[in-house]
């Protein structure tokens, strides 16, 4: 399985980059999103991967971050859901869009992306909600680091990891919000949904006001 892959950008599409890695050319499969934020052709850039194989078929698909990869596992779960419309939700979204719709049942976020259609977006919420918060618990804050051209490809179990610095303080937030309020004992999609609507709160700057937040939205109403 081929985990991670670093090396020199050679060509760049809104759907692909082939990497150089030694002289062997890959053919990677990104979100456009991902594309777009993808350094330009000659430099060195690094993804995580995830392999598909099929009979008559080999494809790699490329993430910026192990949540993105993560995510985009469980899109394809989903019956009919493949990988390139998981793509295409996660270019749409980004992986925090994809968890906050999720936790809070959006499912018309979902169908935003191209080719999802109504039914297909609700299945997407309905068979996920009960897995979104252990991945937004995840945090989003791991990402990798563009390495030199000779980098060699990795195997999935020891990416070299790092907290993004760029990386969106509020990220952090959910995530330490979430584990709290599942130690308090809230159901974790309860919780899930309370959290991704107290993000969006202007006093929500930290992870304890966080917290209060979803909190108040979490207390019986009279």
């Amino acid at each position: 399985m081929i985990g991670r892959i670093a090396g020199t950008i050679l060509h760049r599409a809104m759907d692909h980059v082939l990497i150089d890695v030694r002289g062997v050319g890959y053919i990677v499969h990104v979100s456009s999103r991902t594309a777009q934020n993808l350094p330009p052709v000659g430099e060195a850039c690094a993804l995580y991967t995830e392999l598909l194989v099929r009979e008559d078929l080999l494809q790699l698909f490329g993430f910026p971050t192990l949540i993105e990869k993560e995510w985009h596992r469980l899109l394809i779960s989903v019956q009919g859901i493949g990988a390139k419309a998981a793509l295409a939700i996660l270019g749409t979204l980004g992986a925090e869009g994809v968890g906050r719709a999720i936790a809070l049942g959006d499912w018309s976020a979902i169908k935003s992306a191209p080719g999802v259609g109504p039914k297909l977006a609700q299945r997407v919420v309905m068979e996920l909600k009960d897995k979104a918060p252990s991945v937004m618990a995840m945090g989003g804050s791991f990402t990798v680091d563009t390495t030199p051209s000779d980098a060699v490809i990795e195997p999935a179990s020891t990416p070299r990891a790092r907290t993004a610095p760029a990386a969106t303080p509020k990220v952090n937030f959910t995530a330490e919000a979430l584990s709290a309020l599942t130690n308090l004992g809230y159901n974790p999609s309860e919780a899930a949904s309370a959290v991704a609507q107290a993000a969006d709160h202007p006093e929500a700057t930290d992870t304890a006001k966080l917290i209060r937040t979803a909190l108040r939205l979490l207390a019986p109403k009279d």
